[in-house]
């Protein structure tokens, strides 16, 4: 049996302990709260230098246009942006501008009145009615076709539309974001995107690192998606698994890496990752003498193409395009995309098809085509 002094010591002891466990579990929170921003997640100066954006202008009502390729995260900021915003009890609406055809996107915006069209049987409230008091997240915002351009515009300018085959002029308390994973104002320069719709959008730009750019941030972000799929301390990546999730270049960036960790829960990994575990294209990454032209090389070699159709196009002198005829031009550098973009992916079909942006049968169509099948 304890005697009274014993008993003391062992009481002060709990005391301390508690303290201490108190006092870590402050740091760990304070930590989370300096690392993290509502589900954005990252503890190297570029996502920081994001963070600081976002809660310094979120509280405006400032246009925002976030830039960066697929995966980085624009949709989180977003919401990030409405979440701490005066907004954050109006509604958040996106609209993937990708998605639909110039037809459909017009009414998905703007609203129709009934007749409008064969298939318009009833009035239809457009995204901007529906974000009033809120926020609208218009994503790959560089796919609105001109002539959609000017009615966008017109809202950012006015506040004001008209919905499709409809006369009244409605009124909309709303905040725009935007976001895209091209150079917008390249696009501009090509006159694909109005160079006034430009400057509305670009009011505060934000560009989203990749996470080759952030690599500092993924054991950061393997313990939030472990976290949030459930398995945090029963699941634990080795050091020789973790090297290997930081050399590999991530081309799906955050959204691949969210996307690995959820696979590894599923196929029931662990309870440590090892090497064997990772998938091909992370196990073994393409060796410099391996690579063919990069992404960004091939892009402008595209441009030189759009170049030469521009000066066919004026009749201004005749481009040097050798023997080959526009067709076997065409052929080769979609060719060399197509390569790429299944370099840069590990040879994963789908994913080179998101990378390219063209429908998975497409992409089959062509590589068939291309003699790449």
């Amino acid at each position: 049996p304890f005697d009274n002094e014993e008993l003391l010591l062992l009481l002060e002891r709990i005391r301390k302990v508690r303290e201490v466990m108190a006092e870590n579990l402050r740091l760990r929170k304070r930590l989370e709260e300096q690392y993290r921003l509502e589900d954005m997640v990252g503890k190297g100066h570029k996502m920081q230098e994001v963070f600081r954006l976002i809660r310094t202008v979120a509280p405006s009502d400032s246009t925002v246009l976030l830039q960066g390729e697929t995966g980085t995260g624009k949709e989180l900021a977003a919401y990030a942006f409405h979440e701490l915003s005066h907004r954050r009890d109006g509604p958040f609406v996106k609209v993937s501008c990708a998605a639909l055809s110039r037809e459909l996107l017009e009414s998905e915006l703007f609203g129709h009145v009934k007749g409008a069209f064969t298939s318009a049987v009833r009035d239809k409230p457009g995204k901007f009615e529906l974000a009033d008091g809120g926020t609208i997240f218009l994503d790959e915002v560089d796919d609105i076709p001109l002539e959609l351009q000017v009615k966008l515009l017109r809202v950012l300018q006015e506040r004001e539309f008209e919905r499709v085959g409809g006369t009244r002029t409605l009124k909309v308390d709303v905040r725009v974001i935007a976001a895209t994973k091209v150079d917008l104002f390249e696009r501009v320069r090509r006159g694909l995107f109005r160079k006034d719709l430009y400057y509305r959008l670009n009011v505060v730009p934000i560009r989203l690192p990749p996470l080759r750019e952030r690599r500092e941030d993924i054991p950061l972000l393997v313990e939030h998606f472990l976290k949030h799929f459930g398995v945090e301390g029963r699941i634990t990546i080795s050091p020789d698994a973790m090297k290997l999730l930081m050399d590999y270049d991530w081309p799906g960036n955050v959204r691949e890496l969210e996307n690995l960790i959820e696979r590894l829960v599923v196929v029931g990994a662990g309870p440590q990752v090892r090497p064997e575990d990772l998938p091909p294209e992370v196990r073994t990454p393409v060796q410099p003498g391996e690579m063919g032209p990069s992404l960004e090389e091939v892009l402008k070699r595209q441009e030189e193409l759009e170049a030469m159709i521009r000066m066919l196009r004026a009749g201004t002198t005749e481009p040097d395009i050798g023997t080959a005829s526009f067709e076997e031009i065409v052929a080769a550098k979609e060719r060399e995309l197509i390569q790429e973009a299944l370099r840069r992916t590990g040879g994963n079909k789908t994913r080179a098809a998101e990378l390219l942006r063209m429908k998975l049968s497409t992409f089959r169509d062509k590589m068939r085509r291309l003699g790449l099948a």
